[in-house]
C-alpha cells in the first residue's frame, strides 16, 4: 500500500497528504467550535446545550482521572480527543486518515511526553522529578529511564498501527469489489462502521486517557 502522497514544496519543505488533511481536519474542528458557540445566552440554544455538555463531560473526566487540582488540563484534553475523532473517523468522508502517518501519530506521542516531563518537573522540582527515576530503588535507574522514553513509542506505534491497519483492510475490500458496484457500495459499509467509527473513537478515548493518566502520574 502507497503511503501518502506529496503534493508538492513549501520553503522547502514537502506538504504531504498528510499535513493537507489535518489542515482540513482542523478547520472542520475550527466550523463545528464556531457553531456551537455562536450567539452563547444565559438561556442556552440547542448548539449552545451541546457545547456545554460537551466541555462538562471533558471537565468532569479530566477530573475524575487526573484529580480536581488539574482541572486546567481540560482544554488541551478536548482539543486532542476532538482532533484524534475527526482524524480517526476521516475514512467515512473519503479523507486519508493522518494517524495512519507515523510521522503524525510520533508528533502527539511526543507532545504527551514532553508535557509530562516538563509538568513533573515543574510539580515536583528538579530533586523530586530525579528521585522518581531511583524508586523503589536505585539500581532500577536504567529501567525506569527506559519504560519513560518506551511511553512515547507504545502510544505512536498503538494508534499509527490501528489506524493503518484498517485503512490497509478497507483498501483490499475496495479493490476486491471492483467491478461489483452494488456490493462495493453496500459490504464495506459495516467495515467502515467497525474501522473508522467504533475502533476510531476507541483509539482516540484511548490515547487521551493514557496522556492523562502519564502527566497525572508525573506530577503526583
Amino acid at each position: 500500500m502507497e503511503g501518502p502522497k506529496i503534493y508538492g514544496e513549501l520553503f522547502g519543505l514537502p506538504i504531504t497528504q498528510t499535513l493537507v488533511n489535518t489542515w482540513i481536519i482542523m478547520a472542520m474542528i475550527l466550523v463545528v467550535c464556531a457553531i456551537l458557540t455562536k450567539n452563547m445566552q444565559k438561556r442556552p440554544g440547542k448548539a449552545q446545550v451541546i457545547a456545554e455538555t460537551i466541555v462538562t463531560a471533558m471537565d468532569n473526566l479530566v477530573g475524575q482521572t487526573m484529580g480536581k487540582d488539574k482541572i486546567g488540563f481540560a482544554p488541551y484534553m478536548l482539543a486532542l480527543i476532538m482532533f484524534l475523532a475527526f482524524s480517526n473517523t476521516s475514512g467515512i468522508y473519503g479523507l486519508r486518515s493522518p494517524t495512519a502517518d507515523l510521522n503524525c501519530t510520533v508528533g502527539l506521542a511526543l507532545m504527551t511526553f514532553f508535557m509530562t516531563q516538563f509538568f513533573g518537573l515543574k510539580s515536583k522540582g528538579l530533586g523530586g522529578y530525579l528521585k522518581g527515576y531511583l524508586e523503589p530503588m536505585p539500581f532500577l535507574l536504567p529501567i525506569n529511564i527506559i519504560g519513560e522514553l518506551a511511553n512515547p513509542v507504545s502510544l505512536s506505534f498503538r494508534l499509527f498501527g490501528n489506524m493503518l491497519g484498517g485503512l490497509i483492510i478497507m483498501s483490499l475490500l475496495y479493490t476486491a469489489l471492483t467491478g461489483f458496484m452494488f456490493f462495493a457500495a453496500v459490504i464495506p459499509i459495516p467495515f467502515h462502521f467497525y474501522f473508522d467509527i467504533f475502533s476510531g473513537l476507541l483509539q482516540s478515548f484511548i490515547f487521551t486517557m493514557l496522556t492523562m493518566v502519564f502527566i497525572s502520574m508525573a506530577m503526583d
